[in-house]
């Protein structure tokens, strides 16, 4: 049953991720047995006959972002394509780090079968996954914060997400200038890889200077206090990589509110 939930588990997460399994501390960017989406068949086989008894419980990290909901969306028309259920739950914000440990716990003393969590931080939810391994229940970290102990990880490359974001800088502005780098949550693994790959790629043309890398948290506000703070320190500023959208908002409002647009 185990291996039939953990197939399906995999099969319902509808998005361009990495897979990787069983390996601790984990380095999702760079485990060697990471696989594509797009090779799940391929790898693993077709998906199982579905146990419609099954009970997953997801847990996000808030409600009040686009992806988030739309991830939670995927489940929900996974759960109606092959008749189990899902439960999706989320914590208040993005900074309810007991709140969404909270969610966890209460889902595993509820007798769910496995859990898909996003975590806040790397470790906000280590006390749920390791009362889940205690129970043998399955749990997969589903992308954004990396939880070092996870044995299955689904999610995205985390560092070519800032790769490409340089090259685009690379691209339309091939005489280079001044940029600034508007992080996520500090110790956080996607903030810190996002970053590292934009910086690297960066720096690799020579030509561009990052003036500022300040963290925001993942907060629009945050975002847009740092970014107009910034502006004004270097108006020949040329742009910002922010490490995810609701950040980018609050730059694009900074950048608006001082007709830089």
């Amino acid at each position: 049953m185990k291996k039939r939930l953990l197939a399906l588990i995999a099969s319902s997460l509808l998005c361009s991720t990495v897979y990787a399994a069983e390996l601790a501390p984990l380095q999702s960017d760079t485990e060697p047995d990471r696989t594509d989406w797009t090779q799940l068949d391929t790898k693993y086989g077709a998906l199982p006959k579905v146990d419609k008894s099954l009970k997953i419980g997801g847990v996000s990290k808030t409600l009040t972002n686009e992806y988030w909901r739309s991830l939670g969306q995927g489940y929900q028309n996974a759960a109606k394509k092959y008749g189990f259920t899902v439960a999706y739950q989320a914590a208040a914000n993005e900074d309810d780090q007991l709140g969404q440990l909270s969610i966890a716990e209460t889902l595993i003393s509820q007798g769910f079968n496995g859990l898909l969590v996003s975590p806040q931080t790397d470790i906000n939810l280590e006390p749920a996954l390791e009362s889940a391994n205690s129970k043998n229940i399955p749990v997969v970290n589903v992308n954004d914060a990396v939880m070092p102990n996870a044995r299955y990880y689904v999610g995205n490359v985390q560092k070519d997400n800032g790769l490409r974001v340089a090259k685009w800088f690379i691209q339309h502005h091939p005489q280079g200038g001044k940029v600034a780098v508007i992080e996520g949550q500090p110790g956080v693994y996607a903030a810190g890889q996002r970053t590292r790959g934009f910086k690297e790629t960066l720096d690799s043309a020579g030509k561009f200077t990052i003036v500022a890398s300040v963290p925001a948290n993942w907060s629009r506000e945050q975002a847009f206090n740092a970014a107009s703070t910034i502006l004004q320190q270097h108006p020949d500023l040329i742009g910002f990589y922010a490490n995810n959208d609701t950040m980018a908002l609050g730059v694009v409002e900074a950048v608006r509110a001082q007709n830089k647009a």
